[in-house]
């Protein structure tokens, strides 16, 4: 049997069972929007747990990563520490206050909880799902291209087909299809994770420095060091870190998990374990693209995965890794999916109809489940690298809300209280938060900024924010008065 069609008989299990599950919590899913996007707040510490890790290790993590750790080596891991690691600072310093609330959505908590306008809602829930449509691409463009490598198929299909069925099964139960459907997925990627590393750090007889010897015989002392080459001066690596680090703090995804858990201990236990397992596991993948560097050197970077399963290991390993993969890969869809769709519905519609039904959402979210999945594929197609659709919302969505997020909650109109539910406690105003994050985005793709554009755009919404809000803080006091 080959390999090709041990991947399509794994392909179709594996779907068939993700389905089986989805129809199980159809019902349960549809009684409320809350249900299809929080599950009502009921979400234990195992269900959060490996929702949490199926969902980070996508195949971005597997292949993208593995993919520029063979182009870049070292100095890749300064945006893996700052986007896995960024998930233990949510975990240490958000996850607990999030855990405490039932909103749907990241964008209605800056609503609520700072701005009270729903202008600066909507601006919030475009760039928040800009990062969950491009993780969505990303995994369909990943698995497109294992499949083409290994069995010769022309990747769009592929991409259209795993689209779809994520597609479906994300529709028909919402975030309780995504969280009992990533246990299944989050039990495989830990089995066959080890399996993976194990084969993977073989050739290099299980040691790192091997790696860095390999590669200085192969007269390329810059991919083993931080600061051996253009892309690792200092200031390189901070962008790098500070760019997967913003992108994480305001990703639905990580929020929703937190609105979902039955309490806030469960919110920060489930998210530290799952971040501290997630990082490691990721930092490991770059230095396998490393090895796969050192075994051949002419290959495209999200090609290196996919030839290492078909020339280093055995058939039966290889379909183990595929399985790792494809679970990886359809958890992260389903959950950023699920989050773009909900992010619309909540912040983009509820806010301007709110004479709205619960029953009105849930189709809306349902309808939208299939829209953004559909761009999501042709986004895919043509984006030039897996992790070149992601890196473009991490930097539009994290300069434009992460400002407004730590200046909304630090900057207290009454300093002694707590932030709760339905209290604005924050002297953000409209003004000062819609000109940050339309600022902050924008300034980002400016590319005259040079390579240190997301500090600058970072920096230059803080102070837009603080300094229009003052002025248009004192006009309304003025205007009471």
């Amino acid at each position: 049997m080959t390999l090709g069609t041990i991947l399509w008989i794994v392909t179709i299990i594996m779907c068939g069972a993700f389905l089986a599950i989805s129809l199980r919590f159809k019902d349960q899913a549809g009684q409320s929007f809350s249900s299809y996007a929080i599950g009502n707040k009921s979400f234990p510490m195992y269900l959060i747990f490996f929702t949490q890790f199926a969902t980070i290790m996508g195949v971005g993590n597997f292949v993208g990563h593995a993919g520029k750790g063979y182009a870049i080596g070292l100095p890749w891991m300064a945006f893996i520490l700052g986007e896995q690691g960024s998930k233990i600072i949510f975990a240490l310093f958000l996850a607990g206050f999030a855990g405490k609330f039932t909103y749907n959505t990241f964008p209605e908590l800056l609503d609520d909880l700072i701005t009270k306008d729903r202008v600066t809602r909507a601006l919030a829930g475009v760039l928040a799902s800009m990062i969950m449509i491009a993780w969505v691409g990303g995994q369909g463009k990943a698995l497109g291209s294992i499949f083409n490598i290994i069995t010769g198929v022309n990747p769009i299909p592929i991409i259209f087909l795993f689209s779809a069925v994520f597609i479906l099964y994300t529709t028909l139960g919402g975030i309780y299809s995504v969280a009992w459907t990533d246990l299944l997925q989050g039990v495989l990627v830990l089995i066959f994770g080890v399996i993976f590393y194990i084969y993977a750090f073989m050739p290099v007889n299980f040691s790192i420095a091997e790696i860095g010897t390999r590669l200085n015989e192969l007269n390329r002392p810059d991919m083993w060091s931080f600061l051996g080459g253009a892309e690792t001066d200092y200031m390189g690596l901070i962008t790098k870190f500070v760019t997967g680090c913003i992108g994480i703090i305001v990703a639905q995804i990580y929020w929703q998990r937190c609105f979902a858990s039955k309490d806030s201990r469960t919110a920060k236990h489930g998210l530290l374990w799952s971040g501290i397992i997630a990082i490691l596991a990721v930092m490991l993948t770059a230095f396998v693209g490393m090895i796969i560097f050192t075994m051949n050197q002419g290959l495209e970077p999200d090609s290196a995965m996919p030839w290492f399963m078909m020339n280093y290991v055995p058939p039966v390993i290889a379909a183990m890794i595929f399985a790792l993969v494809l679970a990886a890969g359809m958890s992260s869809a389903d959950s950023n999916l699920n989050s773009a769709a909900i992010l619309v519905v909540n912040d983009l519609i509820k806010p301007f109809k709110t004479e709205a039904t619960d029953k009105d959402l849930v189709r809306y979210a349902k309808i939208l489940t299939v829209v953004v999945g559909v761009f999501a594929a042709v986004a895919a197609i043509y984006a030039s690298s897996i992790l070149s659709l992601f890196s473009a919302a991490y930097q539009m969505a994290g300069a434009g809300l992460v400002p407004l997020l730590i200046i909304g909650l630090l900057w207290k109109q009454r300093p002694d209280e707590a932030h709760e539910k339905g209290m604005k406690n924050s002297k953000v105003t409209p003004w000062g938060a819609r000109t940050g994050i339309v600022v902050g985005a924008a300034l980002t793709q400016v590319s005259a900024l040079g390579a240190n554009r997301v500090l600058i755009a970072l920096a230059i919404s803080a102070i837009l924010i603080i300094v229009i809000s003052m002025i248009t803080g004192q006009k309304q006091q003025s205007d009471i008065e």
